[in-house]
């Protein structure tokens, strides 16, 4: 492709997203089609010869648009929100022509200087504690998602745990544990497992049935038990927005706990971390103080495309300690000198994208005072949402909602619940998901999108009402 079929093309791509982003609130927001038709409208294998850019355009509409789940949608309020912008998407595109191989400075010091400036402007939007910033003791990197970000984490905590003996020979015969609440995210398994500790080392602590937030007594116990038995706990999780309810753990009391015990503190902000560019919502953090390390993701509620987690550390020498590998082909001038930043030492992969220019973008475009609006554009969305819900004596609300999610269910119970559930997105105008709380089968709506409005939730709400007059009699 040279660089005028490069020009041409790419203007009509750039005219096909923005042409979606306009469209997208008429169409269904999931595919009605069974899986396999997407594999099934595709060759059975690759061309021998290129057939250009004209069967590509067209396979976008006929063969990727009908298959699509469109997280972009006004109706999407599945999971959490995973919302691009316009700024994302330039960025992305800046960094994939650039083609740069982050892995060191000396291989692209624009690549890390501007994620490193990049991680502390996030870090001052938030009001983090000091010691994350690069200017201090410790710094930011991007992770690809939170549950890289938990992963990184527990190999710190394990490091720390071990006096260093974990890099050197392993998990060994040392049962090492790690903490989280019931309502921990899976991740947090999933990066016991790889690090070799294992689902047997997983400790999941009982949390308050009205606020779903761990309970720091019965951390305590677990701890105690564990060091009395010869284990050596090595990682708490505690959770600012829990997947399912968006609960929030009590960071000071956790952080004091795990002081006493010399454990690694991990806070998992992964949704609800933008909320603290409000200063209004940043009571969510009270006590981050305490943490070792702590994350939230820009991939989902703050206008940056996927994938882009921020991360943090307090002090950045505990986790290059844990991860640092040196093979004589990366040894070099800058590295030596020990004045650089080498982001290959804060993650699992060496290889690294210039994904911090789609944050220089967007926050550049948006602003603080640009971003604040979108954060409580989706809190007061949810809010009405949910006074709708708790005025409908059908209905009760499942879980504190303080962010941009709605837990609620049918107070007929889990039957009735689960069918309005089937029903709301058989129709396509909008997507929901479910929980489970305190036993009982709970919707969930996050709002999120910067293209919902009132007239929106208002609708989902309509549909929500009207089913369940089918459904309770």
């Amino acid at each position: 492709m040279t660089a005028d079929e490069f020009r041409r093309h790419g203007h009509d791509l750039v005219d096909w997203v923005a042409d979606y982003w306009e469209s997208v609130g008429s169409l269904p927001v999931r595919p009605t089609d069974p899986p396999g038709a997407v594999a099934a409208r595709l060759p059975a294998g690759p061309p021998d010869e290129g057939d250009g850019f004209a069967g590509l355009r067209a396979d976008l509409d006929e063969v990727v648009l009908p298959g699509m789940t469109h997280w972009q949608h006004p109706g999407f309020f599945a999971y959490f929100p995973a919302n691009t912008s316009g700024p994302s998407v330039l960025g992305d595109l800046v960094g994939a022509g650039l083609g740069v191989q982050g892995m060191l400075w000396a291989t692209g010091p624009a690549a890390t200087e501007v994620e490193t400036v990049m991680l502390d402007w996030l870090a001052e939007l938030l009001d983090l504690p000091a010691r994350f910033r690069s200017t201090s003791t410790g710094g930011g990197v991007i992770q690809d998602s939170a549950s890289s970000a938990a992963l990184v984490a527990t190999l710190a905590g394990l490091h720390r745990a071990g006096g260093g003996a974990w890099r050197t020979s392993g998990i060994g015969d040392t049962r090492y544990t790690v903490y989280t609440s019931t309502q921990g995210h899976s991740s947090i398994e999933k990066a016991a497992r790889i690090a070799g500790i294992g689902d047997a080392g997983v400790r999941q602590i009982e949390v308050d049935p009205a606020s779903l937030a761990m309970r720091p007594e019965a951390l305590r116990a677990a701890l105690a038990a564990d060091v009395a038995a010869g284990a050596r706990p090595a990682v708490v999780v505690a959770t600012i927005g829990t997947t399912s309810t968006t609960a929030v753990d009590p960071l000071a009391e956790i952080g004091r706990i795990c002081q006493e015990f010399g454990v690694w503190l991990h806070v998992d902000a992964a949704y609800a971390g933008a909320a603290a560019v409000c200063p209004e919502l940043r009571w969510s953090h009270a006590g981050l103080e305490y943490a070792d390390s702590y994350c939230f993701d820009p991939h989902k509620w703050l206008l940056t495309g996927f994938d882009c987690d921020a991360f943090w550390v307090a002090d950045r020498e505990a986790l290059v300690a844990a991860l640092t590998v040196m093979p004589e082909y990366l040894r070099n001038v800058a590295t030596e000198s020990g004045a650089v930043i080498d982001y290959r030492d804060w993650g699992v992969p060496l290889g690294r994208r210039f994904r911090s220019l789609k944050l220089w973008f967007v926050l550049r475009w948006y602003g603080a005072a640009g971003l604040r609006d979108h954060i409580r554009s989706g809190v007061a969305l949810a809010q009405r949402f949910a006074a709708n819900v708790a005025a409908d004596d059908r209905f009760e609300i499942a879980a504190p909602h303080p962010f941009s999610l709605v837990c609620f269910r049918l107070k007929a119970g889990d039957a009735a619940s689960e069918a309005l559930l089937a029903r709301v997105n058989a129709t396509g105008r909008f997507y929901l998901t479910h929980t489970r709380v305190n036993g009982d089968y709970v919707l969930r709506l996050a709002v999120g999108s910067p293209q919902t409005t009132e007239l929106h939730l208002d609708d989902a709400w309509s549909l929500i009402s009207t089913t369940a007059d089918d459904l309770v009699r």
